[in-house]
């Protein structure tokens, strides 16, 4: 299964980035709606195949994220910011996810709120501040792990995270406010 899931995501990496997310993200944004009211959708038909779209669409934006943030971290080291001993392990993972989370997540998040006000043709900013703050308690922490992976494994990996993360949003936040 491991094997057939690796040649996937080697041979079609944007593609699998898409579906992963497609998929887990808005698994990750149902599930807790679901835990907490009963129902599927907290949306129409068409708004729901366009959370769909977006996070597909978040997953190659992420994809790529990834990839510049690993170039930057590198190019971190290579101008003596960071300890040359950072080129792998814990550090690496860490500097990684650090860099990823500090310059890249305040701007993926706020695009991916103007996609869902968008969708839903609202304009729902609450929350946001709060979404930021788990760049620092959530995603540093658990892209730290992600990073520690071999490469095939850090995308599915920050997909399943979303679920992890929206299931903790969606039984922290009450009743009328919006989750991160």
């Amino acid at each position: 299964m491991f094997e057939s899931y690796t040649a996937w995501v080697r041979e079609l990496p944007f593609t699998s980035a898409f579906v992963q997310f497609a998929v887990l993200g808005t698994l990750g944004e149902l599930l807790p709606w679901w835990l907490k009211h009963r129902r599927t959708l907290p949306c129409t038909r068409t708004q729901f195949m366009g959370k769909v779209l977006g996070w597909g669409l978040l997953g190659l934006l992420i994809k790529l994220g990834f990839l510049m943030m690993k170039g930057a971290t590198t190019a971190t080291i290579d101008h003596g910011l960071l300890p040359e001993s950072f080129r792998q392990g814990l550090g690496w993972a860490f500097s990684v996810s650090v860099l990823t989370n500090l310059f890249f997540g305040p701007q993926m998040m706020f695009g991916h709120r103007l996609w869902d006000n968008v969708i839903l043709r609202q304009r729902n900013w609450i929350g946001l501040e709060k979404a930021w703050w788990t760049l620092i308690w959530f995603w540093i922490p658990a892209h730290t792990l992600t990073f520690s992976l071999p490469p095939d494994y850090q995308i599915g990996l920050a997909a399943l995270w979303s679920i992890v993360l929206g299931v903790i949003l969606g039984f922290t936040t009450r009743k009328g406010k919006a989750a991160a």
